[in-house]
């Protein structure tokens, strides 16, 4: 989302009235106030062209790209060199005549803690601004229905292992914690997670004092964050997909609906929870106390037990007991694409978004589902016969809610540079 106030424009972000410092009209805003204000939002325009460029930009493509006078995006870049938002990094060698340019690109000293719970594992994970992870630990365990206290203060021990790792000269900007049910953002509150089986549960405080040395904690959902990682492939750069449905695949089924990049998140931040969407009435039972719900018959636990498997055996299992074309494994896989059809069917048609991307362990089996499953939904999706549902998988990655929750930190500073840089 642009931070270049109103009357700037889209384009051009009021470089010359940073420039000209001309006094403000009777009754306006103080001249030195505006251009506090222009300096800030041209900062973040120009730490927002950096990260954005697949290719390391110059300072003059950034004055292009800007609309900005090159004296003024080299101010500006410097300004964000020295506090670490943009490093500059060794010109290349070219055979041309002439002072090669210096390539600009994200900053490496600069970076945030990405936290995660999972039923079945707990994630600590400290990423840089250039997407670079530092420092990690992924801890297995079976935490379904767990204890809240133990479970967190297990998360803030490997927090704070994966903080006394920090490089030297790196400053650690915040932590995010993402978590598999709903939650109140504005009041670090996790109202209710099923398969947790927690509710009105206060994170910050149960992490322990000490595990996230005086950072502040923002929460979120597991699914939202891991979407944010398709999005964008490191803080402030897009990825090649802006509009998707994002199915998460672990004991239950998360969801996020993206839409030019960003996810929706609904008038409380509640939307994309896909895995509970009743696909039959007469359903078995869900932890959430409905009935029917998607997660019943797609989510790991019960794909693996209606395939005749232990809950605890790998979706690999899962895979090539259906290679070796055993009856229970077809029917588990069968069943659980029908499920999805139905569930996607219904967001597709409502959001008009047609590309689904499947993470965990709906990723793990995508060459099976896929083909059924957008057959069903060319029969089920209105606006098939134009744009028809496509299925991809998403880059198998571990604990990537984790990852989210560090970029979503590290977008805060992309977005406001002059927060984390200060006065000049």
């Amino acid at each position: 989302m642009s931070t270049v106030p109103p009357h700037a424009g889209p384009t051009r972000p009021g470089a010359a009235r940073l420039e000209t410092g001309a006094p403000s009209s009777p009754g306006g805003a103080p001249s030195g106030a505006r251009q506090a204000t222009l300096r800030r939002s041209n900062l973040a325009l120009v730490a927002r062209t950096v990260h954005a460029h697949a290719e390391p930009p110059s300072r003059a493509d950034v004055a292009a790209a800007t609309s900005m006078t090159r004296a003024t995006a080299s101010r500006l870049v410097d300004e964000l060199i020295a506090g670490g938002v943009v490093d500059e990094i060794a010109r290349p060698a070219t055979a041309r005549r002439g002072r090669p340019a210096t390539p600009l690109v994200p900053g490496a000293r600069i970076a945030a803690l990405g936290l995660q719970i999972d039923v079945a594992f707990l994630a600590a994970r400290l990423v840089n601004l250039r997407g670079d992870v530092l420092a990690e630990q992924v801890v297995p365990g079976d935490f379904v229905a767990s204890e809240p206290v133990a479970t967190l203060r297990r998360l803030g021990a490997a927090g704070s292992r994966v903080l006394s790792e920090l490089p030297a000269g790196v400053r650690v900007v915040g932590a995010g914690l993402a978590l598999p049910g709903i939650v109140s953002r504005d009041e670090g509150l996790l109202l209710r997670a099923p398969n947790l089986g927690w509710t009105d549960i206060r994170p910050a405080p149960l992490l322990g004092a000490r595990s996230l040395r005086g950072l502040p904690l923002t929460i979120g959902n597991e699914a939202d964050l891991a979407a944010g990682t398709i999005a964008a492939v490191a803080p402030g750069r897009p990825g090649p997909r802006t509009d998707f449905l994002y199915v998460s695949g672990e004991i239950g089924i998360g969801g996020a609906v993206v839409r030019a990049g960003d996810v929706v998140g609904g008038r409380h931040g509640w939307a994309g929870e896909i895995g509970h969407v009743c696909v039959d009435p007469a359903g078995p039972t869900c932890r959430c106390g409905s009935t029917g719900c998607l997660e019943q018959y797609a989510g790991r636990h019960a794909l693996l037990a209606a395939a005749g498997l232990p809950v605890t055996a790998p979706p690999e299992r899962l895979r090539q007991r259906a290679q070796a074309r055993d009856p229970a494994a077809r029917q588990a896989i069968s069943t659980a694409s029908w499920a999805l059809a139905v569930a996607l069917a219904s967001v597709i048609n409502v959001f008009d978004i047609p590309t689904v991307v499947l993470g965990g362990h709906l990723a793990q089996l995508v060459s099976w589902l896929q083909p059924d499953l957008e057959d069903q939904l060319r029969t089920r999706v209105l606006s098939a016969r134009w744009s028809p549902p496509r299925i991809v998988a998403a880059e198998l990655r571990a604990a990537p809610g984790a990852t989210g929750a560090a970029f979503a930190e590290l977008a805060a500073v992309i977005a406001d540079p002059a927060h984390w840089i200060g006065s000049t």
